[in-house]
């Protein structure tokens, strides 16, 4: 039975930790349905904006039915959610998208990768996953966030662009750099970077799961706005097309044209 809802929820805090990146934490029933990688429609106040902005999930407190969202301004979506104080209340959409496979990793040595803006679901990963387990994340510069939080569940390698922390590049640099090895990889960052760990996965031989960043509409696969191709044929579609909102956001790698 679907679980998507509509409903209102209330700004617990909200503060900016990163050159446009905000730190946001909602009171609402649906954390308890909630797992790493899976992600929810923000509604915005303003009534030209009709459809729901769709931010990953980056931390879920069960026991506090809250939810962590960590978002950088992108819009003008964005950039009016940025503006909301505690006892605000947004309408949101959720819980949306399929979430990693947590089941897996296990017995395995696990890379998760985050790259810019899709850093924030590792951090939910990071702690549900129960593993053995190394966190690399990718900034453009030395302006980082998060990389605290995560180094709470295991051990954290950070890449930035311009070399100003870490290894210089991207995350599978990092991963060169500190000779670091794993028999599985979570992934989600900008779509350079996934391809780049698609090829990565190949040539090691390796199962990798990315999830897919995406311009989306609904939401909730009605639209079409946000299909990827893939390898096999859809049997309802019979067509070489997936819905990154409904079927995703999470696709084993080797399944995904990207």
């Amino acid at each position: 039975m679907s679980r998507k809802k509509k409903v209102k929820a209330t700004v617990v805090s909200q503060k900016q930790i990163a050159d446009q990146i905000y730190d946001l934490w909602l009171e609402t029933g649906l954390a308890k349905h909630a797992h790493a990688g899976q992600f929810i429609g923000v509604y915005p106040h303003n009534a030209s904006m009709l459809l729901p902005r769709p931010i990953s999930i980056c931390e879920v407190d069960k026991a506090g039915s809250r939810l962590r969202l960590v978002y950088r301004i992108a819009g003008r979506g964005t950039d009016e959610f940025s503006t909301c104080k505690a006892g605000d209340t947004l309408e949101i959409l959720g819980i949306l998208g399929n979430g990693f496979p947590l089941e897996k990793a296990r017995g395995k040595r696990v890379f998760l990768m985050g790259g810019g803006i899709g850093i924030p679901p590792m951090l939910e990963l990071a702690k549900e996953l129960d593993a053995d387990k190394q966190i690399i994340v990718g900034y453009r510069n030395k302006d980082l966030f998060l990389e605290e939080d995560l180094s709470k569940y295991g051990n954290v390698y950070i890449a930035t662009e311009d070399g100003s922390v870490g290894t210089k590049g991207n995350v599978l640099d990092a991963v060169r750099t500190n000779r670091l090895k794993a028999d599985l990889i979570m992934a989600c960052g900008p779509m350079p970077m996934l391809r780049a760990v698609k090829q990565y996965a190949a040539e090691q031989g390796i199962e990798a799961y990315i999830s897919l960043e995406e311009r989306m509409a609904c939401g909730v696969g009605a639209c079409l706005g946000c299909v990827c191709k893939t390898r096999e044929t859809d049997h309802h579609s019979h067509v070489r097309n997936a819905r990154i909102c409904t079927d995703g956001p999470v696709f084993e790698a080797k399944e995904v044209e990207i």
